[in-house]
């Protein structure tokens, strides 16, 4: 039994980097010259030669081998490696754990509200007489 191994999809590596570094087609298709039109085709295509290769990886900030070689395993592999934090920050980013009382606020909202209410009646009491 052979296994084939499927060839890497060039397009789907650029579009992946392209989303990592948080760029719109547009803005990769203005860098080089082109159209998002055209950037949604090299996305979409399986091969791509070298030289532009070489250009969009430039634009992205890598190397044309690290879109060759992009795996969403390795990269998840990486961060999960290498991240450490010793602190709360990540937990508390993550399960928020406010310092208060939620209903506390809403009833201090609703206390100054109440309180903008009479002062405005008040004032408009005054208003009448005055009249």
């Amino acid at each position: 039994m052979s296994t084939i191994t499927k060839p890497k999809h060039i397009g789907r590596n650029i579009s992946r980097i392209r989303e990592l570094r948080d760029m719109k087609q547009e803005a990769l298709a203005q860098a080089l010259g082109t159209s998002q039109q055209a950037i949604s085709a090299i996305e979409n295509s399986e091969t791509i030669d070298d030289s532009k290769l070489a250009e969009i990886a430039k634009v992205l900030g890598v190397s044309a081998e690290a879109i060759k070689n992009y795996n969403d395993e390795i990269l998840l592999s990486v961060i999960n490696n290498t991240f450490n934090s010793h602190d709360n920050s990540t937990l508390n980013a993550i399960n928020i754990q406010p310092s208060f009382n939620p209903l506390d606020k809403v009833v201090e909202l609703y206390e100054r509200l109440v309180q903008a209410e009479k002062d405005k009646v008040e004032y408009l009491e005054k208003i009448i007489k005055e009249k």
